[in-house]
C-alpha cells in the first residue's frame, strides 16, 4: 500500500501507517511516499517489518512486508492513502 505526504513524514506518521497495516494483514507492500522522511520514522518502519517477519517465524506463518520509502517529489496523480487522512 502506498501512503503519502507532503512535507515532512515523522515517526507520529510512522506510527499511524502501521497501525493500518497491523489491521490489514493481507498487504505485503510497504511504500512511503514523502517530501523528506526522518530518521526515527525510517528506524520505525524497518523495525516494523523485521517483526513482523519474526513473528511469522515463530508461528510458522509466510508473511513478510517490504518497505520502501521514497524521498523528494509527491505527486497528487499517484493513488495512496494520504497519511494526513489517518
Amino acid at each position: 500500500m502506498l501512503f503519502k505526504k507532503r512535507g515532512t513524514f515523522t515517526e507520529e506518521d510512522a506510527r499511524k501507517v502501521i497501525e493500518w497495516m497491523s489491521a490489514h494483514p493481507e498487504e505485503k507492500e510497504l511504500i512511503v511516499m514523502a517530501e523528506a522522511v526522518t530518521a526515527e520514522a525510517k528506524r520505525r518502519l524497518w523495525d516494523y517489518a523485521r517483526a513482523v517477519q519474526l513473528m511469522a517465524d515463530f508461528t510458522g506463518e509466510e508473511r513478510e512486508v517490504r518497505v520502501e520509502i521514497l524521498e523528494g517529489y509527491v505527486s497528487e496523480k499517484v493513488r495512496g492513502i494520504d497519511v494526513e487522512s489517518l
